[in-house]
Formats: C-alpha cells, structure tokens, sequence
C-alpha cells in the first residue's frame, strides 16, 4: 500500500493530465477548473484514507476532530469508504451533515446572538437557483472527487498485489 507521500505524488502527476484531457474534451475553462481542483482537493484532503490516521486527515488541523466519528464507523479500506462511487458518496454525505450542523449553528449565532435577522427562506431560493445555473460545473466536481478518490483506492489496489506478487515469487 503506497504512502501519503506517495499518494500525494501520483495525484500531483496526474493533474495536468486529467487538466488537458477535462479541457480538449470540454473546451470549458469552468468545466476544467471545476474538474481539476475537486480532483486535487479529493487527492490530497478528501480521499479514502480519512478513515485513519492519515496526511489527508491531519490536514483538516483542528476541522479534523470532524472525522472521527467516520474513522471509528469504518474499518480502513472497507468498500464503504474505498469503493468506487459509494466511497464518494458516503464522505460527501457525512460532510454535508457537518455543514448542514455547521450552517444552523451559525443561523442560531446570527439571529439569536447578535441580532441578525437570517431570510433562510431566500438562502435556500438563491441555493436552489444557483444549483440549477451550475449544474454541470457541480457534475464536474462530482466526476473529479470520484477520480481522486479512484486514483487512490487504484493505486493502494496495484500496491497490494505487487505485494502479494513479490511474496509469492521469493525463494
């Protein structure tokens, strides 16, 4: 199973490539920039291993704390939380419940605090709106978390059976 030092470099080296290939194909700056950071950001802070003790999860510094509780659900390299789509998914759910727990508590600090009257009514119109203007650069980010994070799962794969391959060819 290859390092976070390692992990980091095959994202690294992947991203001009996945860059050129998102821009010949789309012929979109948005679309490509949309792609590339979030396989950037899912590369090195958003991957699988947030389900240890990892570089990905010590980079959150003190939003770490936020992942335990992922950690101690998920056994590491679990289909859960490598496998394709569905490890996506589940850590783009758990995060959404932060921010959604995040988002309240910051309305409650607002208008129960110091007296700033929230129009959540209108936040959620505008979210609404703004989903629907920018839905293929959202589907560009989706496509470039799963492409991080495939990256990684793939490459933790190849380690593996190159492990297995050496162990089985040793006399």
């Amino acid at each position: 199973m290859p390092s976070g030092r390692t992990h980091d470099q095959i994202t690294l080296g992947m991203l001009p490539g996945i860059t050129i290939v998102t821009l010949v194909f789309s012929r979109s700056a948005s679309l490509t920039l949309s792609l590339s950071g979030a396989f950037l950001f899912s590369g090195l802070m958003f991957g699988p291993d947030l389900d240890i003790y990892s570089v990905q999860y010590k980079r959150w510094r003190c939003l770490r704390v936020i992942w335990l509780p992922y950690q101690k659900l998920l056994h590491h390299r679990s289909w859960l939380s490598h496998g394709p789509i569905i490890g996506t998914v589940l850590r783009l759910a758990y995060l959404g419940v932060w921010l959604g727990i995040g988002t309240a508590l910051m309305g409650v600090l607002l208008t129960q605090i110091w007296g700033i009257p929230v129009d959540s009514q209108s936040i959620l119109q505008q979210a609404e709106q703004h989903s629907k203007q920018y839905l293929p650069e959202g589907l560009a980010v989706l496509l470039g978390l799963e492409l991080g994070a495939m990256s990684h799962a793939i490459s933790d794969g190849l380690g593996s059976l190159c492990k297995s391959t050496c162990k089985r060819h040793k006399p």
